[in-house]
Order: structure tokens, then C-alpha cells, then sequence
């Protein structure tokens, strides 16, 4: 006789992005946090949840964060977080900033936006690589409505050239301060506690823990 097949709890969050690893990240910094929660189950990608693609018009990384949780929101009727993230460097004032992805062009082809960058750089000293990645991150809640945004930032500088094969987009070339080697040759344990996008979702947590517990 088959075995029965049990229900698969509700989702109870969904994070507006198709990268698993991005949804590991959020599931880990959950787990434990509220009780009768099965982040396993319940804390789903926006592919999972069947979310409708945002198209991100913002002109910072906190209004794109904001528009992604809002449409996923309300494209799935679950609470949603989001993030928009990418490297903001100090002699380009900022940029390619929320051009990150699709600095050469297209859109997340990682050697040629780390070519075309590189190349530009090409006669700055070590003394003027200074640069960031930068993560902004939204919390909405069913309906739509936004409570909370958190923007968080990992300081370094820029190689000449790329270092290291873990990681992706411009971890081989960014040295977080303090450190001597490139976000890409870091273990995932290492990159993880010190990430921008780890730093604004482990800020967004106590809003999201707030939400999923029913508080005001």
C-alpha cells in the first residue's frame, strides 16, 4: 500500500530572487527564530511561489529593494523580502552601482562587466581603488505595504586583477578592509558573516520575526 502523501505546509514568506543560495542565506539566519516556522517549507523563492519578474526602474538600490518586496507581495499574497546589491566604486562616484549586473551590456555576463571594469581602472594607484558592495534590503507585507528597508555596505579596495575562484560578479577583485585576500577567496562561512547582503538581511530579521509572529 502507498505510503499517504501528507500536506505540504503553507508559504509563509517568499524572497523576491531565483539564486538558492540567496534563499539558503535566508532560511539559515530564520531558523529557530519563530516558533512552529518550517523555514524549509514555508520560506520559499520567487520561482517556488510562482512571483510575477519585477522589472527594477528604481534609481537606488533601496527603491529597487522596495519595488521588488512590494510586486512580489502582492504577486503572491505572502510576505515578501528583497534585496538589490552590487559594487559602488569611489573614483567612478558610485557606479556601476544598480548597474552592476550589466556594466558591459548584458545582463550578468560576470567576465565581461569584470573586464570592462578592470579596464577603466587600469591607471588608478592602489591608493584611489577604494570601493563597496552594497546590498539594500525590503521586508512588504501581503498587501504590498513596505515596513522596513535596511542598506548595509562592505568596505574594501580593488585588485588589478582578479584573485580567487569562489564566489561570483566582482568578489575576485574586491579585498574587504582589514583583509589580504579577495571576497573570492574566502570560504562561504568567512563571506557570509561579513556580507553586505548578510548585514541587511540579519537587519531586516527583527521586522521580519515581528511580521511572522503577528505583532504590530
Amino acid at each position: 500500500m502507498p505510503e499517504p502523501v501528507l500536506p505540504q505546509p503553507e508559504a509563509r514568506v517568499v524572497l523576491a530572487t531565483r539564486n538558492l543560495g540567496k534563499l539558503r542565506e535566508l532560511r539559515e539566519l530564520l531558523r529557530g527564530q519563530v516558533p512552529g516556522l518550517d523555514v524549509d517549507t514555508q520560506v520559499v523563492d520567487a520561482a517556488f511561489a510562482g512571483a510575477a519578474e519585477v522589472a527594477e526602474t528604481g534609481t537606488t538600490f533601496e527603491a529597487n529593494a522596495r519595488l521588488k518586496a512590494e510586486q512580489t507581495a502582492l504577486s503572491t499574497g505572502l510576505l515578501a523580502v528583497a534585496d538589490d546589491s552590487g559594487l559602488s566604486v569611489d573614483v567612478l562616484g558610485g557606479a556601476p552601482g544598480i548597474f552592476s549586473a550589466r556594466w558591459a551590456g548584458g545582463h550578468g555576463d560576470d567576465a565581461a562587466n569584470l573586464q570592462l571594469l578592470l579596464a577603466q581602472l587600469a591607471d588608478i594607484p592602489a591608493s584611489g581603488r577604494g570601493a563597496a558592495f552594497v546590498c539594500a534590503a525590503a521586508l512588504a507585507r501581503a498587501d504590498g505595504t513596505v515596513v522596513a528597508v535596511e542598506r548595509a555596505e562592505l568596505r574594501g579596495a580593488l585588485l588589478g586583477a582578479p584573485r580567487g575562484e569562489g564566489g561570483f560578479g566582482y568578489d575576485p577583485i574586491l579585498v574587504p578592509a582589514g583583509m589580504d585576500r579577495s571576497c573570492a577567496e574566502l570560504s562561504a562561512a568567512e563571506k557570509n558573516a561579513i556580507s553586505h547582503r548578510g548585514q541587511a538581511l540579519r537587519a531586516l530579521l527583527p521586522a521580519l520575526v515581528r511580521e511572522l509572529r503577528g505583532y504590530p
